[in-house]
């Protein structure tokens, strides 16, 4: 009797704890180490409480986070991730460089398994997943403990997956029709994608112009480069870029983790010396 009363207490204050949490509007968890602790609702006891009962049971803690934390590195790291043996040392290359945002699309057969290894190996890094095209993606996305999503397009299914998960989104959009329907879905950071294509910097800039005082904000991928990069960072609603430049598919395959490290780092260059206009 005792132990099962004791067992129950524990469910008890677990139960509590995550359910002020999702009041607060966040989940156990929600940052690194580094930008939170858990002192201030129940100190280290309580913490290790949660963290026993979590193994015990299995219970994965969604990290979703408020996206100013990641955005304000203003770069976030597009990857293509063919082996999951990859990712860890992936991770590592990118935060060696100075970088600790990624988005790991959903391209590749591997992409949930990565974003799981990453989470658990490299806990410093902001981890997202790219190229949501489905509900259920979105739904895998999560329970692999992606922090953020992205898709290339403007979806009801992802929009409506991603708030019933309470799973930051940045749809894409590059027509203002586009931009209109993402805010009337409740999404303010959107994917200008593909960039580039649809006409860069120029092509943005107009887009911005009629909503330029909403408080929406643009994260530009597509064809950009370390050279193209400043001019987007100049445009003041630009929350950051999407780039591949610095770990694209061939390096990622080659294992060539110093070259990785070396462009992030040079990326990371120009965003320190880069002001928005």
């Amino acid at each position: 009797m005792g132990e099962t009363l004791f067992r129950f207490q524990i469910c008890l204050r677990i139960c509590v704890h995550l359910c002020s949490s999702v009041v607060k509007g966040v989940f156990i968890g929600m940052v690194p180490a580094e930008d939170a602790s858990l002192a201030a609702d129940g100190g280290a006891a309580n913490s290790s409480i949660l963290s026993s009962l979590a193994a015990a049971s299995g219970y994965h803690a969604r990290t979703f986070m408020n996206t100013e934390h990641f955005l304000k590195q203003r770069i976030i790291c597009v990857a293509v991730i063919d082996k999951a043996d990859d990712a860890v040392p992936l991770a590592e290359a990118l935060l060696a460089g100075g970088l600790k945002c990624m988005e790991v699309t959903f391209r590749t057969a591997g992409a949930a398994e990565s974003i799981r290894r990453i989470r658990q190996g490299v806990p410093q890094i902001y981890i997202g997943a790219g190229t949501l095209l489905t509900g259920d993606q979105v739904k895998q996305a999560v329970d692999a403990g992606a922090q953020f999503g992205v898709s290339p397009g403007l979806s009801e299914a992802v929009s409506k997956a991603s708030h019933e998960n309470h799973f930051p989104i940045f749809p894409g959009v590059v027509t203002p029709s586009e931009v209109m329907r993402a805010m009337e879905l409740g999404w303010k950071q959107l994917k200008f994608f593909p960039a580039e294509t649809f006409g860069g910097v120029n092509a943005l800039k107009a887009l911005i112009g009629p909503f330029g005082h909403t408080g929406v904000q643009f994260v530009p991928t597509g064809g950009i480069t370390a050279t193209t990069l400043p001019n987007y960072l100049a445009i003041p609603q630009v929350a950051a870029v999407g780039g591949s430049w610095m770990a694209e598919r061939k390096l990622v395959a080659e294992k060539n983790w110093a070259k990785i490290t070396a462009l992030t780092a040079e990326a990371m260059k120009v965003i320190a010396s880069a002001r928005p206009a």
